[in-house]
């Protein structure tokens, strides 16, 4: 004997708790408010720089990210190793964010204001940016040594 299936339902769009919803209105209506002040002194320097910044990130930049993980992927070798790229681009990642958000003052590209607002010195972050550089590599170095120890140990056991 056949058996006949009900017609299934279109899924529910899910939508969430009222808790949820309530959250997201709130961060949309703190997010048109922002985008309003912001653009209330200068709209046409404001969209310029996001527009701007859109373009040398999707023209420039995501290419050069594609470019060097060809390159360690390729530099890595076999299948085996590729696992081992990670312990190249998460420590890759973090530097280029730090680098991202420090920039002015890493490169020297701060004024007097700098000074005169934290009571602190400008020098000392090209410096501080490259050791924390060189802690996160040789960390992730480390990391991945360990593992193929580990690696090596579980393979002697078989």
């Amino acid at each position: 004997m056949r058996r006949v299936r009900a017609p299934r339902r279109p899924p529910r769009p899910v939508l969430g708790s009222p808790f949820q919803i309530s959250l997201l209105a709130c961060s949309f209506a703190l997010a048109g408010y922002a985008g309003v002040r912001l653009l209330a002194g200068d709209w046409l320097g404001v969209t310029l720089w996001f527009v701007g910044a859109a373009l040398l990130h999707d023209l420039v930049l995501v290419p050069l990210y594609a470019t060097a993980d060809r390159a360690v992927v390729r530099a890595l070798g076999a299948a085996g190793q590729r696992a081992a790229v990670l312990y190249v681009r998460v420590p890759a990642a973090f530097c280029g964010l730090l680098l991202l958000v420090w920039f002015p003052l890493i490169g020297g590209r701060v004024d007097r204001r700098y000074e005169s607002v934290t009571g602190l010195p400008a020098t000392g972050f090209a410096a501080r940016w490259l050791l924390i550089t060189a802690a996160l590599f040789g960390g992730s170095a480390l990391l991945l040594v360990l593992r193929g120890v580990r690696e090596r140990r579980r393979r002697d056991v078989r």
